[in-house]
């Protein structure tokens, strides 16, 4: 997934994900407002009904997010100016890959020995506890979670709502971080939603550094499996398992 072409400044694109270099257009008044309204819709107030699915219906997460994903994909096949080919192809450069990986590892390491240290009794609770759930939660995580949630806070919310921030590129930075966050309210804990967060600011800033869904998708992929290893992973189960 990675390859050495040289990235452009960062720029918003009107639409699409992935070209940088065109032309800013803004929306005019009506459509802005219309967007504003559906990104309001999608990212705060889905999470809500979602979680109120969960735990006053009683529907397993996976079944209620499954019918969501389909649509979000079937929105992006139907629109003319989002290619998907072009999306999943589009690599990433071996700087890029040095610097998540570095990242990570600043990161990834201050997050385990704080719970190596304030949590000692959680400290690879799950690998201890049960190795064969936490190995299929190593392969499973990043395939059937990861993606599905990169292809929907980074690829779609770029390419739908990019025109409502123009050139002001932090905005939809913080904007992306802070709904991904709030979506993880359907986990009914506060500090799912705080570490999530921050993951969003990095992830948003990266995809907007890179426009390259595989970036994106490691830099997650790692952020997770870390957290399910270390013992936080009781903050994002939702402890639905069966239909009721």
């Amino acid at each position: 997934m990675v390859a050495a072409a040289a990235q452009t400044s960062p720029v918003l694109a009107a639409r699409g994900t992935l070209s940088r270099d065109r032309a800013i257009t803004h929306p005019e008044a009506g459509r802005r407002i219309r967007l504003l309204i559906e990104l309001g819709l999608i990212f705060l107030v889905a999470p809500v009904l979602i979680r109120e699915a969960i735990f006053t219906w009683r529907i397993p997460l996976p079944v209620v997010l499954q019918p969501l994903l389909l649509g979000f994909i079937a929105y992006m096949l139907w629109d003319p100016t989002f290619k998907l080919r072009r999306e999943v192809s589009h690599l990433y450069s071996l700087p890029t890959l040095a610097t998540i990986l570095g990242t990570f590892a600043v990161i990834g390491g201050a997050i385990a020995l704080w719970v190596a240290i304030v949590l000692p009794h959680r400290f690879m609770e799950l690998p201890r506890a049960n190795w064969p759930i936490w190995l299929a939660i190593m392969f499973l995580y990043p395939l059937l979670s990861v993606i599905p949630q990169e292809l929907i806070f980074r690829t779609f919310f770029f390419h739908r709502y990019g025109p409502l921030f123009g050139t002001s590129r932090w905005l939809a930075i913080v904007t992306n971080g802070l709904l991904f966050g709030f979506a993880h309210v359907i986990f009914g804990s506060l500090v799912s939603i705080v570490l999530t967060a921050f993951l969003g600011f990095l992830l948003a800033w990266r995809y907007d550094e890179t426009r390259a869904l595989w970036a994106v998708w490691l830099e997650h992929s790692l952020y997770g499996c870390l957290i399910f290893t270390v013992g936080l992973g009781h903050y994002f189960f939702t402890g639905i398992a069966s239909l009721r």
